[in-house]
């Protein structure tokens, strides 16, 4: 059993999905979190979460989905992971917590989190409690919860933001930018708005970049 502060993993439900992929319930005594894997060898794991609504598959059209499969051909695991309760900040982080236990009992050690709007929030506070986390992305991040970012530092940080988000304006990347610590990123998208799916390609090509970057 994986034990995380209240929540204990009980049990792990495995469905398979693909040739690629399987999806999992990891089931806790406060209840199951929906998730797709991309299996891997070795050290190295992505763990992805959407925003407030929760979800897999990330934004941008499937980023989530389609990234983890790219990267899983190049020897890196992925965990897509859905909230039990989406848009409680305090549970979505213990969520996370618990999928970086699942990979970790995997043998998974060097850690990437990539969360998007609300999720920038969960991956940030995750990052900083979890030394398996060696790198963190948030996309479209709010500030709301986001105190922490300076004690990331000396962990990677990158922040991506759309300048047409009509949901969280780019102002949000660039104060969390200001106050995260080395080393970090800030890359803007003109014309993009928050799901991102204007800058597609942009966005594949440079969180693709910087995930290789953190990776090795």
């Amino acid at each position: 059993m994986l034990r995380h502060s209240a929540i204990t993993l009980q049990d792990v439900i495995h469905m398979p999905e693909s040739e690629t992929s399987e999806r999992l319930q990891l089931v806790t005594s406060e209840g199951a979190l929906p998730c797709r894997y991309h299996p891997a060898k070795g050290e190295h794991a992505i763990l992805w979460v959407f925003g407030a609504g929760g979800g897999l598959g990330g934004p941008a059209g499937g980023l989530y989905t389609r990234l983890g499969r790219q990267f899983r051909e190049s020897g890196t695991a992925s965990l897509e992971l859905d909230y039990r309760h989406p848009g409680d900040l305090e549970g979505c982080i213990l969520d996370v917590l618990i999928g970086l236990a699942y990979l970790e009992s995997l043998g998974k050690s060097r850690i990437v989190l990539v969360g998007h709007s609300f999720g920038g929030a969960v991956v940030i506070n995750a990052g900083v409690t979890s030394d398996a986390v060696i790198a963190v992305a948030a996309l479209s991040s709010q500030t709301a919860g986001t105190h922490a970012v300076g004690k990331l530092s000396p962990k990677p940080v990158i922040f991506i933001h759309g300048e047409k988000d009509e949901i969280l304006p780019p102002a949000c990347s660039r104060d969390l930018h200001a106050h995260a610590g080395e080393p970090k990123e800030l890359i803007l998208y003109p014309g993009c708005f928050h799901g991102l799916d204007q800058c597609q390609e942009a966005l594949d090509r440079d969180l693709s970049r910087w995930l290789r970057d953190v990776l090795a």
